[in-house]
């Protein structure tokens, strides 16, 4: 995320509004305007403006002259497009990393269960916005292993675009929490033993159990 302190004015009024949207502070379908995000950064309407077009050119506002900006609902349609993407990158990841010499999938794996143990440690806290941060580490880790860092800063912006999507359907029960958790230590597995083929099938179950969670389907 921009740091707030050294970016210019409108990187400010564009970090501020994107936080506003992904932790959903303002929802899909609310409106709101330059006048709202001016005042709670204390910017000028100029910058606002330059962030609005940004995230409109994202796909996260709807500009809407004289009314402010729209956030725009998520479709079913994009959910699964998401997912997909990212089973696709996660997968071709894995394969770049299996197909490497034992000591580099050791030292990932290494990495993946120091994440798993602090993902633990946060939901056994009772954190959950930590916890949620540290399940996006975990599969950027194999991201961005993966070497290819076009693909590992398109995963990023997929990643946010899913969490508009609403991070609390995914561990809204104890008994999906513990899936996940079960799921990532099988991931980490399969990177250090397994094959990138196992690894896909993994990456789809696990997935799949995210877009029903979304969807508002039975996990």
């Amino acid at each position: 995320m921009t740091d707030l302190g050294k970016a210019s004015a409108a990187d400010r009024a564009y970090a501020y509004t994107r936080q506003q949207i992904l932790t959903g502070a303002v929802a899909a379908g609310d409106l709101i305007s330059e006048g709202e995000i001016a005042s709670a950064t204390g910017l000028s309407r100029t910058p606002v403006r330059e962030a609005f077009l940004r995230l409109q050119g994202e796909g996260a506002l709807r500009l809407h002259p004289k009314r402010g900006a729209l956030v725009v609902p998520v479709s079913v349609a994009e959910i699964r497009q998401v997912l997909q993407a990212r089973l696709l990158i996660e997968s071709f990841a894995a394969e770049q990393v299996i197909a490497a010499d034992a000591g580099t999938r050791a030292a990932l794996a290494a990495e993946l269960a120091a994440s798993m143990r602090r993902q633990q440690d946060l939901t056994a806290a009772g954190d959950h916005a930590a916890s949620v941060a540290e399940d996006r580490t975990f599969h950027e880790l194999i991201v961005r292993a993966g070497g290819n860092d076009l693909l590992a800063d398109f995963y990023d912006v997929l990643r946010d675009r899913q969490l508009r999507m609403g991070s609390d359907a995914l561990r809204r029960t104890a008994e999906r929490r513990h899936s996940i958790a079960a799921q990532h230590a099988r991931l980490a597995e399969l990177i250090a033993s397994g094959s990138a083929e196992e690894f896909r099938q993994a990456a789809e179950e696990h997935l799949r159990g995210t877009r029903e969670a979304l969807l508002g389907l039975p996990v």
